[in-house]
């Protein structure tokens, strides 16, 4: 990613800065392609990214072609270094410690006022500074007594692991916020560990703070501690040789929790893509007059053609575009087709899209294909443009156990492909309507099933392939809804009117 020479000379020039946590440039699809969108379509003002990632050797490649309006880039990587070592020792500050005993106790509760110190950025580069929490006496004896306190009768190394990992990435935070000049605009495009960044420069510079949750974060961290061991893959080498546990576990879901509760707490406008969502986030303390839905959105015209150019047969190609990760329940598309081609004997089921960002993932699916004999009829094509894809399918298909609200669904219905999903986020939404009365009786564009159920996945796929009245209904109100309710200039408006308000001075919302 270029990197241009000292950020505080861009300053004036950005009008907008998005923090972009593991994903644009380097990551294809999903949050991504919302920001590049975004930049694209208001043309008119100037961007900023800053990117924060794991460790620089997780992403190699950019994805996409800058905007001639990106005028500033960032890239930062939490895990990238050890710890140092120290062996002077250091007492550490007894003011410093007892602040953090605070901030501990209202991560653990988070009922009180946020204490202040969680969004100075002197009190992290100053009162207590990375050395001093991660070498320090007091800092030695905090843990311990957390520990003693709380699971002595776990292995005290993974309680140990667990506090060196989630807290450090915050002063590497509390470093870029120190350093980075921000926008008259600052905009995370997630809570996490970018929405704490947003709410850091926002607190040491007074501009005004928003963001967009996708999909709820600390929801997804839950559903990945059950799903994969994500904090030794996905965060730090540190954890490579360490087991977790249940209660170091629930450290992370608590950290996490306070993590968003703090963000909710400092932005101007926080902004979901649907209206569950944005329940969960007032339910979380978010004020209703500051919680704003703003869907997600689709270029339309662009694939008007594809819809002249289709064939008058149903193809029997059912595809998944999306990353090959455990989130997507591949495996359980994998399953399904297993079923449906003892229907349907030419049916092909089409895996669409990268395949680097969980390798042993990708491979226990092409092992799975293998060993069930449907190399033929599962092919995995890797990133393809979308429109050659919705050209030849007959439907587009989520198998995921979370999303929030899918473009490529969004992307199906303007191509004219009906969807079967898995009930999650805003995709019952999308596929039977919901957003007023005259959305609901468009009718169905797909089907809905349940998580992990290759059964009813199978059997949608089937009626829908084999019932060319029932597709036809189905593409009638995909295409009527995505036009009218999905379009891509309401979003672009919706956003400009956020963006103007803040940047002529008038009241934050």
């Amino acid at each position: 990613m270029k990197s241009y020479q000292n950020a505080k000379q861009k300053q004036q020039e950005v009008d907008v800065t998005i923090l972009a946590e593991g994903t644009y440039p380097f990551v294809l699809g999903g949050v991504s392609s919302w920001i590049h969108q975004l930049i694209t379509g208001l043309s008119d003002l100037k961007f900023g990214v800053i990117f924060l990632g794991s460790r620089k050797e997780d992403y190699t490649e950019i994805k996409y072609q800058p905007p001639k309006n990106l005028v500033h880039t960032e890239e930062h990587y939490l895990f990238d270094s050890e710890i140092r070592s120290n062996t002077k020792g250091i007492e550490g500050s007894k003011e410093g410690f007892e602040e953090i005993e605070k901030n501990h106790k209202w991560f653990k509760s988070g009922t009180d006022s946020i204490p202040k110190s969680i969004c100075d950025v002197n009190f992290y580069n100053k009162t207590v500074d990375e050395d001093q929490f991660f070498q320090s006496k007091r800092a030695w004896n905090f843990i311990n007594n957390q520990y003693n306190e709380n699971c002595s009768d776990q292995p005290f190394i993974d309680y140990f692991w667990t506090v060196i990992s989630t807290h450090m990435p915050i002063w590497k935070i509390a470093k870029i916020a120190e350093e980075s000049a921000p926008g008259r605009i600052i905009h995370s495009a997630s809570t996490g560990y970018a929405g704490f960044l947003g709410a850091l420069m926002s607190s040491k510079s007074k501009h005004p703070f928003i963001v967009t949750e996708h999909g709820i974060y600390n929801k997804e961290r839950k559903i990945d501690l059950l799903m994969a061991d994500w904090i030794q893959d996905k965060i730090s080498g540190l954890l490579k040789q360490h087991h977790t546990i249940s209660y170091t576990n629930e450290q992370w879901v608590k950290f996490f929790n306070g993590i968003s509760k703090f963000i909710y707490g400092k932005a101007d406008q926080v902004i979901s893509i649907y209206d569950g969502a944005r329940n969960f986030q007032i339910s979380q303390g978010v004020p209703s007059q500051k919680a704003k839905v703003i869907p997600n959105s689709v270029d339309v015209e662009r694939f008007k053609s594809v819809v002249e150019q289709r064939s008058l047969k149903i193809p029997k190609v059912i595809s998944l575009l999306g990353r090959v990760v455990s989130i997507k329940d591949i495996k359980t598309f994998i399953k399904a087709m297993r079923i449906v081609i003892r229907k349907i004997p030419d049916a092909e089921g089409w895996v669409v899209g990268p395949e680097d960002s969980d390798p042993d993932y990708a491979k226990e699916c092409h092992e799975m294909t293998k060993t069930l004999g449907m190399e033929n009829t599962i092919k995995f094509l890797g990133p393809r443009k979308v429109e050659d894809i919705f050209l030849k399918s007959g439907i587009t298909t989520i198998t995921s156990i979370s999303e929030a609200m899918p473009l490529t669904i969004l992307e199906g219905f303007a191509a004219g492909v009906p969807a079967v999903s898995t009930d999650v986020g805003a995709c019952r939404q999308l596929i039977y309507g919901g957003l007023d009365q005259y959305d609901i009786e468009l009718g169905k564009a797909g089907e809905i099933v349940t998580i992990a159920n290759p059964t009813e996945l199978a059997k949608s796929y089937i009626t829908l392939l084999t019932d060319e009245k029932l597709w036809l209904k189905c593409q009638t109100a995909a295409l009527k809804r995505v036009r009218m309710y999905y379009k891509q200039e309401l979003f672009f408006q919706n956003y400009k009117k956020i963006y103007e308000v803040l940047l002529n001075g008038r009241d934050r919302f």
